[in-house]
């Protein structure tokens, strides 16, 4: 048995593309195939694994093989895994423990039964090279139990590949990808075509006279790009939905998956790539633990500028990202003449956007189709986070501007309407609006400060939602030129915003600060450890639950501040992802 060389070289959520071979230059990436018994010739940059099943043994023996030598990177040959198969109960018998266990440490055979039975998944230190869902296509139609096991293989070995037998095809390769799943074979699709059909991206269709029943390899090929592509660009999501529509089946399961995420650390990102983009093109997209995520953290975590905690605006959202760039909030800006407004757009699917995290992920980043129209459901949902934030924030006035119907939140909280059924940029309701605010100021007797000082309690609204705390602004100055403004202390310079990113890049000398605060989370290497490279898994005593990624982290060694590192993967891969964890940004000493 040699080794197979893993890397992760891009990820999207629990979807990823690893690279199988040298690190350097990887000689396949996943997702891929593997070539079955009856296959026709398949390129072994899509199929490099191929699988028989000896079935006059019982168990039957199960026998994986690499197809391409470079993959070892031990000693470049090719690879087999043998094992037994097992014998699992179906998954309505799951609390029976019996059968015979399959799979070994290196291929791991699994069943919604054995999950719940097997003792080797006790051993923390098991790292299977791959992880074979024996009984998916039982699991399939019973919905909540395959998307519980798939989440439970998947954060449980973030090293091995995932294969779910007889189940997958280029029509939901897009969903099972963002299960999780690495490795995917044919037998759907020539099922399909000895049926007269060809399974397309977007589900069966009847072979056309004179078609190739064989041509189904295409559409393989044409989806594992697709997939590839769609993991890099970190858009699989968008491709998920537009996939999963041609099956009732494909939108349970995402539904589901949805909904299990909800309710435990989901594997999102704290900042992106400026170019990241997000599209919000249907109602699926309301249900993505991002959007829940946002909404739940709007509602019970953002706190606004001190100055800003008792008038609130609410605004129409813009097409173009930030808002503050578009012509109509530029408007809205030469109408709202004081800074102690708290300035909240109104959208969908993430409801409310305060103008002090318009620059972050993924407020952003999205786009939506506008029609101008809003339905039941968006309309339910901004009422309901809107009461949420008001009645917690203690918003005395709440002037309304966006066009949407407000309902009553309490009898201590006044709304005022200042459109009127008037377009939002129409003259009469922007002097409406400007009239409206600088009543209220008065009538409340605000006053708020001006230019940095102002600037300084935005970024601590900002800070307090990203981090959880604004210790580190303490005693600080703003200095330099928009939009990318310094932050000193002391006259040195401890961060810098950068809205494009829409994060603080904080300088080495913020990091004893940041440390003092309890700011960021920490990380620890292990004792003996010389850190010279970015963070792995092998270099790690221990570090905290839910890291996303994107985050800043502390570095420490023996408990001394060592240095910082950016997080380039969730929280479920540092338990054993192939390939860097986190980037490493500052060292000290």
């Amino acid at each position: 048995m040699g080794a197979l060389g893993r890397t992760v070289v891009a990820r999207n959520r629990h979807a990823r593309i690893i690279g199988l071979g040298d690190r350097r230059g990887p000689s396949v990436y996943t997702p891929c195939l593997v070539r079955i018994e009856g296959d026709p010739p398949l390129d072994e940059s899509l199929a490099p694994f191929s699988f028989t099943r000896d079935g006059s043994k019982s168990p039957a023996i199960l026998s994986l093989h690499t197809l391409i030598p470079e993959m070892d990177v031990s000693s470049t040959s090719l690879m087999s895994w043998d094992a037994s198969e097992g014998q699992h109960l179906p998954p309505t018998l799951s609390d029976a423990d019996s059968g015979e266990l399959g799979g070994d440490s290196s291929l791991m055979i699994v069943s919604w039964q054995t999950l719940h039975h097997d003792p080797r998944l006790m051993d923390t230190d098991l790292a299977p090279d791959v992880v074979v869902l024996v009984d998916a296509p039982q699991l399939v139609s019973s919905g909540e139990l395959f998307v519980q096991a798939l989440i439970t293989i998947r954060e449980r070995f973030p090293a091995a590949l995932v294969w779910t037998p007889g189940i997958g095809g280029p029509d939901n390769i897009a969903l099972l990808s963002w299960f999780g799943v690495d490795l995917f074979d044919c037998a759907r699709s020539r099922t399909a075509a000895v049926n007269g059909q060809r399974l397309t991206m977007h589900g069966p269709r009847p072979l056309e006279k004179g078609e190739d029943a064989n041509d189904w390899i295409r559409d393989w090929q044409d989806s594992l790009h697709f997939v590839r592509s769609s993991i890099r660009t970190g858009n699989l999501r968008e491709l998920v939905e537009s996939q999963a529509i041609n099956s009732p089946q494909s939108v349970e399961h995402l539904r589901r998956h949805d909904s299990l995420l909800k309710s435990r650390n989901s594997p999102l990102a704290r900042h992106v790539p400026e170019t990241r983009r997000f599209q919000f093109n249907s109602s699926s997209s309301r249900q993505d633990p991002l959007v829940y995520d946002w909404k739940n953290r709007i509602s019970n975590d953002y706190t606004p500028p001190k100055h800003c905690s008792s008038l609130l605006v609410l605004l129409p959202c813009s097409e173009r990202k930030p808002y503050s760039q578009s012509q109509s909030h530029r408007r809205f800006s030469r109408h709202i003449p004081f800074t102690c407004v708290d300035e909240v757009m109104v959208t969908s699917p993430l409801g409310l956007v305060p103008r002090s995290l318009e620059d972050l992920w993924p407020a952003a980043h999205y786009d939506i189709p506008v029609t101008g129209d809003w339905d039941a459901d968006e309309i339910s949902m901004i009422n309901e986070m809107l009461h949420d934030l008001v009645s917690r924030v203690g918003y005395n006035i709440v002037i309304n501007h966006s066009g949407i119907e407000l309902l009553e939140i309490s009898d201590d909280v006044e709304i005022i309407d200042t459109r009127n059924g008037l377009r939002a940029g129409s003259e009469d309701a922007l002097n409406c609006l400007e009239t409206t605010i600088t009543e209220s100021v008065e009538k409340l007797g605000l006053k708020g400060p001006k230019g940095h000082r102002h600037r300084l309690e935005v970024y601590r609204s900002t800070s307090r939602f990203l981090y959880g705390s604004d210790y580190w602004l303490n005693d600080v100055r703003i200095e330099g030129r928009p939009p990318r403004w310094r932050i000193e202390k002391g006259g040195v310079q401890i961060a810098q915003w950068h809205p494009k990113s829409g994060r603080f890049a904080f300088s080495k000398a913020c990091l004893p600060i940041l440390d003092d605060g309890d700011v960021l989370p920490r990380i620890h290497l292990k004792s003996e450890v010389n850190w010279k490279g970015d963070v792995f898994v092998s270099i790690l005593e221990s570090y905290p639950d839910g890291i996303r990624e994107g985050d800043d982290l502390l570095v420490m060694q023996d408990n001394i501040l060592i240095g910082s590192a950016r997080a380039v993967a969730p929280f479920w891969e540092w338990k054993g992802s192939p390939g860097r964890v986190a980037r490493s940004h500052h060292r000290i000493g």
